[in-house]
């Protein structure tokens, strides 16, 4: 059964256009490549990934020393709302495309009967669903990630020594942008899914408009990235605080003032001596 199932794929792709095929591949390209393109271009220092990375990890390094953290629970907390949302938009999206794929013929008679999809065999028609589904799955499982990393960075402000010397206080704002940062990495990656996934349903109305949605998909992405007035305010925030450098608080300062001072040394007296105290004359009757 599922080598004759993988046949009657490999068949049906040979079958389509190669228009098609071509389109798929570009897609694949732009969806499977487009994070590790951003990385290469974020060396440039003028992407917004990269720029909020520097950003994260300042969130963390002023997080370590302020005296109650409650502010970055609440700020984290609410980015943990945000995925949260977004993780259950997009099982509801999941399970629409999932009830129309696996739904028998009735359910894609329904959708097959739309005057704007392209014309397509049942099997295209469910390798076209497929697809779309894929892509919504990879966002979910980002989202799931993003969630649970940000989890753990909570536990991590929640357990932050604040009044731990500075240097371990530097360590420890290292290790929790450590975790703080590919978390939220996730996240975006999820959200980057519903462009791709936008872009794959734009198949269903033929080759042209998947290779547009795509490309427009691609391009919009990069331009938020580099040359949105978001990017280049996010750019400046990162260029002040690299210039601005991180400052204690009141906590920390009180600590390093409430430490004992040595006791005064003996004054020497002539010769390296050191000088003894007289006794004092007994006091008259």
């Amino acid at each position: 059964m599922p080598s004759s199932l993988t046949h009657a794929l490999s068949k049906q792709f040979l079958a389509m256009p190669v228009i098609d095929l071509v389109v798929l591949a570009f897609f694949l390209f732009c969806w499977l490549f487009y994070e590790p393109m951003l990385k290469r271009l974020g060396k440039e220092k003028n992407v917004i990934n990269t720029d909020m990375t520097v950003i994260r990890r300042r969130w963390m390094a002023e997080m370590a020393v302020r005296e109650v953290a409650l502010l970055d629970g609440q700020l984290l907390g609410h980015a943990i709302n945000s995925a949260s949302f977004f993780a259950s938009s997009n099982l509801i999206l999941i399970a629409a495309a999932a009830g129309v794929l696996f739904g028998g013929d009735s359910a894609l008679k329904s959708i097959e009967g739309l005057a704007v999809l392209a014309p397509a065999s049942a099997l295209v028609f469910q390798i076209k669903l497929g697809v779309v589904l894929i892509a919504l799955a990879r966002g979910l499982l980002d989202f799931i990630w993003a969630i649970r990393q940000m989890n753990y960075c909570l536990a991590a402000i929640g357990a932050a020594p604040m009044w731990a010397p500075r240097a371990v206080l530097e360590e420890y704002a290292e290790a929790a942008g450590a975790i703080l940062n590919p978390a939220l990495s996730a996240f975006n990656a999820g959200v980057r899914g519903y462009y791709f996934a936008l872009a794959a349903a734009a198949w269903l109305l033929g080759p042209i408009a998947f290779a547009v949605a795509t490309g427009g998909a691609m391009a919009l992405l990069l331009w938020r990235q580099r040359r949105s007035p978001a990017s280049a305010a996010v750019r400046k925030v990162r260029q002040i605080l690299e210039r601005q450098p991180v400052v204690v608080g009141p906590h920390l300062e009180r600590k390093h003032a409430s430490k004992p001072k040595p006791p005064p040394k003996p004054k020497s007296a002539p010769g390296g001596r050191p000088r003894v105290a007289e006794p004092s004359a007994p006091p008259r009757p």
